[in-house]
């Protein structure tokens, strides 16, 4: 039915077709359900573009009452080569999608779509759920297809991609262990977010208060800091999380979005160290998150409060590295 319809659209004259003509071009005995899920199909394959200025039918709100027909897409050699393929494959792949493509393109994903076909002709359509790379290596052997090839659109064109349940696994949490603090009844961790700051700390944490030292890499930190407790082995209950940042509209901002989703306080007193520095210059184009700024600056004294806001609105900042290792070390073994 799909090879019959997409012949007829082939040889139309008019750029448009109205849903009525469409349902002449597929067999008498075709049941509606089947003829609206066939037109859905050509929609996402790009075959047939809705006219929006001419509504929606009444009898089926998913289908409009007219399309504009994709032409270039239904050259007769890209739709026999497709067609030769359509009765070999797994039920479950829709090639529809290649109908508006050249034909280099499925030319470039046949290989993927043969291993597809190969691993659902063996397993059948997926259960359960796996990250991209395990589906990826579960497809066409190499894990890396799925984020960093073509096989997310390949997956896509076939009609795949919302039934294999793909999860997303943030990255390990990057972090040092102070062993000597393990059995301390407060569990304090501190996050850093930037490296150089770090390793200077990372030396003095045998010495510390600190359970933990995390290496936030910026926004990264946003999106693994869920795994400290199950990292820890220390669920459920939640640890104490601290944070020490550039003191610019970024840092702050990305301690908001930590504190917005856990508590997470400011590591005051290295920020304190940083208020009794000259602030430096060159992060002007920043932008200032009004709630984050509010939030952030209510742990402070009213003085400390207005030099922060005074320091950043003229432009200005306090990054971390401007502290010398010693002072790092000094500060990182008081407890905050």
């Amino acid at each position: 039915m799909n090879d019959q319809i997409i012949s007829a659209l082939r040889s139309r004259r008019n750029k448009t077709v109205s849903l009525g003509e469409l349902e002449k071009m597929v067999p008498g005995d075709t049941d509606y359900e089947n003829f609206a899920a066939l037109v859905v199909e050509l929609v996402a394959g790009g075959v047939l573009q809705p006219v929006k200025a001419h509504g929606l039918s009444q009898k089926n709100r998913r289908l409009a009452n007219s399309y504009r027909i994709a032409k270039p897409g239904l050259s007769r050699s890209a739709v026999s080569a497709i067609d030769s393929y359509q009765f070999s494959l797994h039920p479950g792949l829709e090639l529809a999608g290649y109908y508006s493509l050249d034909l280099s393109e499925w030319k470039k994903d046949l290989p993927y779509i043969e291993r597809v076909n190969d691993f659902l002709r063996q397993n059948g359509l997926p259960g359960g759920e796996a990250t991209a790379p395990e589906w990826s290596y579960r497809l066409v052997g190499d894990e890396k297809w799925i984020e960093s090839g073509s096989g997310r659109l390949v997956l896509q064109r076939l009609g795949l991609w919302g039934q294999l349940n793909i999860v997303s696994r943030p990255d390990p949490l990057m972090l040092a262990l102070n062993p000597r603090a393990w059995r301390e009844a407060l569990n304090l961790n501190l996050v850093i977010e930037n490296k150089s700051p770090f390793h200077a700390l990372m030396d003095v944490l045998p010495h510390s208060p600190w359970l933990s030292l995390i290496y936030g890499a910026g926004w990264k930190i946003t999106a693994d800091l869920p795994l400290l407790e199950k990292q820890l082995g220390r669920e459920p209950e939640p640890l104490a999380v601290y944070y020490f940042g550039d003191l610019d509209y970024e840092g702050i901002s990305i301690w908001h979005a930590l504190n917005s989703g856990r508590r997470v306080e400011p590591a005051l007193h290295f920020y304190r160290a940083l208020l009794d520095k000259p602030p430096a210059r060159g992060k002007e184009g920043q932008r200032c998150n009004q709630a984050a700024l509010e939030n952030f600056t209510g742990f402070f004294s009213p003085g400390e409060r207005q030099r922060i806001i005074d320091v950043l609105d003229d432009g200005a900042y306090y990054p971390q590295e401007v502290l010398s290792r010693e002072e790092l070390t000094l500060w990182g073994r008081k407890s905050p």
